[in-house]
């Protein structure tokens, strides 16, 4: 581990989680993106090339002034504590467990959805990137009130209604670059621990059974309420909590539900019924990770009456469980309104990923910090897609330049190189292991974005020393960043081709009509009508189409409607 630390340090680490590495293919190869997509099984989607950055040695130090051979220390907000703390394993050098509540599967997954499981998603990378093995669970809730009245509404039996959506939803993280957790358990599969785990709670006298129906009695467990940081009496019975007369305490929560006519159930103890909501994560959790491990997460609604309940419920069931962090991710408001139903600016992830890549939706949401809440707007979304080409284009252009090129072993690269280089491991590390501050670790490859485009573009650029060696290094480091933030196409030539094509839907337009419009204004031109050439490149920015013109024609690229480029500057 710590050679490995050390190689990372010195920007040499490739990021293989899982698969083999493979050979770069040709850069006009046709690669499709797709496959890549929906099942990601590492972070490094490209093979790592021999580095030519030998003089970027081991031996640089950290910008914390901590030796280059050691990772630095991540901090991680408690929701528990309130506060950043230093994030230490339970087991040193064990594996982590990481428990991330789920979906209830009963319609399209939404872009709230698409936040929580990004921002977890990026910390299981990072966990990983700082050498952890993390054990990652994340349930399906397949059987529900919701997902009852929706196959009711459907006419569909409710198992199949959720396995429908559970499919659905599973594709829409592999398009987000989400990788599989290790464990996908779903609550239909595990009434024997839940049931057992009710049991348990019953003995230790924290829960009462009446008629079929089982209740957690929280005047029991003297503890409810530390996470939320809720008294007892701020739970009125209607409000989170349903209303039930026989209940001894209005905030008391059901963990079996006696069965009722038309609804799936199993036996128990009780008579027929169901797991109520909140009891199945602490089953499942102590089954796959133990009663006690290291992350529990979700959104911020879980808050309370959810995380809260699950904490009264595996300690009642056990006294020695004990989850060391609690991280809860902000929520999402759509044009600064809160996202619901009943405002009609419900967003699903699909209907965002007809219109955009879903990496630009990604890279949107990592454009805010996980814990903070998130505007969603379409002009927002347009200039990540935007600063998404940007990044792949040059890329694209680097790999283009130094596909012919072998650098030699051992060949020193130039100071201002390896300076650019050392500076982004270094502000992506620090804003990083301070509490997944991804914003800025995204803001962090602008300037050696800027410095290669430079080398690739200008007069200068071309004549400076080692430059296809500076230009290598500083792409296989960007490489890095982008692996870790679940950005790394399998190749950039087929993501910038998808980009291209989501902006021609976007604009309604085929490519035989850009192409159409581009030959009209290039024959205005010829006949000095320039009035006309210049109508034709604005009507064509307007729908989000750029035009450049070069010596050998002109060509297009996507871009951020010209109505919508003051939110470019802005941003």
């Amino acid at each position: 581990m710590a050679a490995a630390a050390a190689r990372r340090a010195a920007g040499l680490l490739p990021l293989l989680l899982s698969s083999p590495s493979r050979a770069r293919p040709p850069h006009r190869q046709a690669l499709a993106l797709t496959p890549p997509l929906l099942r990601p099984h590492r972070l490094y989607s490209h093979s790592p090339k021999p580095s030519s950055s030998a003089a970027f040695s081991a031996s640089a130090s950290a910008s914390n002034g901590a030796p280059a051979g050691r990772a630095r220390e991540l901090h991680l907000y408690n929701t528990k504590s309130r506060r950043k703390e230093l994030f230490q394993p339970r087991v040193p050098g064990g594996e982590v467990g990481m428990y991330v509540c789920g979906v209830t599967p009963y319609d399209d997954s939404h872009i709230g959805h698409a936040r929580a499981y990004v921002a977890f998603d990026v910390l299981y990378r990072y966990l990983r990137y700082l050498d952890h093995k993390v054990r990652y669970v994340r349930n399906f809730t397949d059987i529900d009130d919701k997902i009852i009245a929706r196959a009711n509404q459907l006419g569909e039996d409710p198992f199949s209604l959720s396995k429908r959506y559970s499919d659905d939803f599973l594709l829409d993280m592999a398009n987000l670059h989400c990788l599989q957790p290790s464990v996908e358990p779903r609550v239909s599969d595990h009434i024997n621990q839940i049931i057992n785990m009710i049991k348990q709670i019953i003995d230790n006298d924290c829960a009462y059974a009446i008629g079929g129906d089982v209740y957690f009695s929280v005047e029991n467990f003297p503890e409810y309420g530390d996470l939320s940081g809720r008294k007892l009496d701020d739970n009125r019975a209607g409000e989170r909590v349903a209303v039930d007369e026989r209940k001894k305490n209005p905030a008391d929560f059901a963990l079996w539900k006696a069965a009722k006519d038309g609804e799936p159930c199993w036996d128990s103890p009780w008579g027929p019924g169901r797991p109520g909501w909140h009891i199945e994560c602490s089953a499942m959790s102590a089954h796959y990770l133990g009663h006690s491990f290291d992350i529990h997460g979700g959104g911020e609604d879980l808050i309370f009456p959810h995380h809260e309940n699950e904490i009264a419920q595996s300690r009642a069931a056990c006294c020695d469980s004990s989850i060391n962090y609690w991280i809860h991710n902000g929520f999402v408001n759509v044009n600064s309104q809160k996202m619901s139903k009943s405002l009609g600016n419900f967003v699903t992830i699909r209907k965002v990923t007809k219109l955009y890549h879903p990496l630009a939706l990604r890279m949107f949401l990592l454009g805010t910090h996980y814990r903070s809440p998130i505007n969603y707007t379409i002009e927002q979304l347009n200039v990540a897609s935007d600063r998404l080409y940007y990044t792949y284009q040059t890329l694209q252009d680097c790999e283009e330049s130094c596909q012919q090129h072998q650098s030699k072993a051992g060949d020193p690269l130039p100071v201002n190189t390896t300076n650019c280089i050392q500076k982004l491991h270094d502000e992506f590390e620090t804003s990083m292991s301070d509490d997944l501050h991804t914003s800025v670790a995204l803001a962090a490859i602008s300037e050696p974005l800027k410095v290669m485009n430079d080398l690739l573009h200008t007069r200068k650029g071309k004549k400076q020393e080692k430059r296809l060696e500076s230009l290598s290094a500083m792409e296989e480091k960007i490489r890095m960043v982008l692996s870790v933030l679940g950005l790394l196409p399998s190749s950039y030539y087929e993501a910038l081709q998808q980009l291209r094509e989501k902006a021609l839907t976007r604009a309604s337009m085929t490519e035989e009509q850009v192409l159409q419009k581009i030959e009209e204004r290039t024959s205005a031109r010829k006949a000095k009508q320039y009035e006309k050439s210049d109508e034709i490149r604005k009507e064509l920015a307007a729908v989000g189409i750029a035009l450049m013109d070069g010596p050998d024609g002109t060509t297009w690229r996507p871009s951020v409607p010209l109505s919508e480029q003051g939110v470019v500057a802005n941003s």
